[in-house]
């Protein structure tokens, strides 16, 4: 997994000085977030932040479930929680999973896309056949995140077992994905992108934002198996950081934070809340729509 640590030293922009004076954003800001982002939070958003605050970001990617019941279990602890489902903002909602989070904040989308290796035999097939016929050949090689640990895997069972009702074809989400831990498909979120770009995958399920930020070549699904993350916001309980929390939500809600996702291929929503609205931070609350 990827860590990250930057000294942030400089003035606050409209967004965080909205929520408090820039001096008031210090400590460290422990953000865990969903592997996909990796490339927004390392070249992006936390070189933005840099500029903007008076603290110490530190972010850890990993998928988003798997980091929820790290949250959980006390293994990681975190200031802000970033996640590409909703989900797993409700593996840690309510008494029964230790009220770890209280609401959360959904503020963009990404939908999931096959990227492919440009040298891969298979890229012409991609680009001239269905994409489910192609999925099926011969010695394909395939790459996907755990379901159980990442929503990015569980959205590709969701997307071919909509191709199989879809198109009609019984028993194809087992035939081209096998078992959910099937071994030689399931890679961690963190390397899948690198898995392909060494030519060791030739077509993975990915989001839209990590191809176009990473300059993967993929084709788009057709809307009837259209299945796509929701990236959430949230600081869990007790945060260690509460000031450096609130500053950090504010500033990816705002106006430079939405440039940055937009410059990473993420499609910017407006922010909408879920959850406990009274538990939500005062300075957040005129950011995002009550849902």
């Amino acid at each position: 997994m990827l860590r990250r640590s930057l000294l942030l030293a400089a003035p606050g922009l409209l967004a965080l000085s909205a929520l408090r004076p820039a001096h008031a954003a210090t400590g460290t800001v422990n953000v865990l977030y969903a592997g996909s982002l990796v490339n927004l939070m390392e070249h992006g958003l936390g070189a933005a932040f840099d500029k903007a605050s008076g603290g110490t970001f530190h972010g850890f990617a990993g998928g988003s479930t798997g980091l929820a019941n790290q949250i959980k279990g006390k293994l990681r602890q975190a200031d802000v929680f970033v996640s590409a489902s909703p989900s797993a903002d409700k593996v840690l909602m309510g008494a029964d999973n230790g009220d770890w989070v209280r609401w959360y904040i959904t503020f963009a989308a990404s939908p999931v896309v096959l990227g492919y290796a440009p040298t891969s035999k298979f890229a012409a097939d991609l680009k001239s056949k269905p994409f489910y016929e192609v999925l099926q050949e011969p010695g394909v090689r395939i790459g996907r995140t755990d379901p159980k640990l990442d929503p990015k895997g569980a959205f590709a069972y969701a997307l071919m077992e909509k191709a199989e009702k879809a198109y009609n074809l019984p028993g194809l989400t087992r035939k081209v994905l096998g078992a959910h831990d099937n071994p030689e498909q399931v890679r961690p979120e963190e390397s899948l992108v690198g898995r392909m770009q060494s030519g060791a995958v030739d077509i993975g399920f990915f989001y839209s934002t990590e191809t176009t930020d990473l300059k993967i070549p993929f084709v788009t699904l057709p809307r009837e198996v259209s299945v796509g993350a929701d990236y959430t916001v949230t600081i869990p309980r007790d945060p260690a950081n509460a000031a450096g929390a609130e500053a950090f939500v504010a500033f990816l809600l705002g106006a430079q934070g939405t440039a940055e996702m937009k410059a990473h291929g993420l499609d910017a929503i407006a922010p909408k809340l879920t959850g406990d609205a009274a538990t939500l931070p005062a300075a957040l609350k005129k950011l995002v729509a009550v849902g």
